[in-house]
């Protein structure tokens, strides 16, 4: 579910307010066992529901697979998950 109906000219209150909304349909849907991912993956708008969707113990695997395929961090830096330098 794409929820971006935003517009050059809005207001910054409209934006923040289309933000909580999008925020609260995330959370929602990660409660009921749902997942914040879609066809496009994560990208950068949805990596700080990782941790909560998969747990402490699931986001550190996904680091640890990340540094041991990619130790120089060049394919898709700060996606999906964020490495400490």
């Amino acid at each position: 579910f794409h929820s971006s109906p935003l517009l050059e000219e809005d207001t910054e209150e409209y934006v923040a307010r289309v933000h909580e909304v999008n925020d609260r349909l995330i959370q929602r849907t990660i409660k009921v066992g749902g997942t914040c991912t879609g066809e496009h993956g994560i990208g950068y708008g949805k990596m700080k529901y990782l941790e909560q969707q998969y747990g402490v113990g699931g986001l550190k695997m996904m680091k640890m697979v990340k540094k041991s395929l990619d130790p120089n961090n060049i394919m898709n830096p700060g996606k999906i998950v964020q490495l400490e330098q």
